[in-house]
């Protein structure tokens, strides 16, 4: 039960990290996930690239769901990711509503985050 249930939460931290990859089909793609214009080639190339490396990271996550011995590697890389998001954000402030998206799905996957390591940590054996 305890497997499972890590399994899933990470699974739920891969789909959300997973989701912006449709962003590396172009800058439309990219203005309805964000909510933001992406108006200039600088912008797209990096946001477009930005996409790739969550994809990196939810294909990651989706792998160590089903491999206990990189889970650890997969916790710390979530945090990491989660953590900074959240960091810039609320330091930054006076973010849209398209960035508030992204808070609240964040927040979903840190509770999901949260619930896995610690099943992880406290499991028996």
């Amino acid at each position: 039960m305890t497997e499972n249930t890590i399994t899933a939460m990470l699974l739920v931290v891969a789909a959300i990290h997973l989701v912006p990859i449709t962003g590396f089909f172009g800058a439309d793609r990219l203005s309805a996930l964000y909510g933001i214009e992406i108006d200039r080639p600088d912008l797209a190339i990096l946001m477009r690239h930005r996409a790739v490396l969550f994809g990196i990271l939810g294909a990651l996550f989706a792998y160590a769901a089903f491999v206990p011995a990189l889970q650890p590697l997969a916790f710390a890389a979530a945090a990491t990711s989660l953590v900074t998001f959240f960091y810039l954000a609320w330091t930054e402030g006076g973010y849209g509503p398209g960035i508030r998206k992204i808070v609240v799905g964040d927040g979903i996957a840190a509770i999901a985050l949260v619930i896995a390591v610690a099943l992880y940590f406290l499991r028996p054996g």
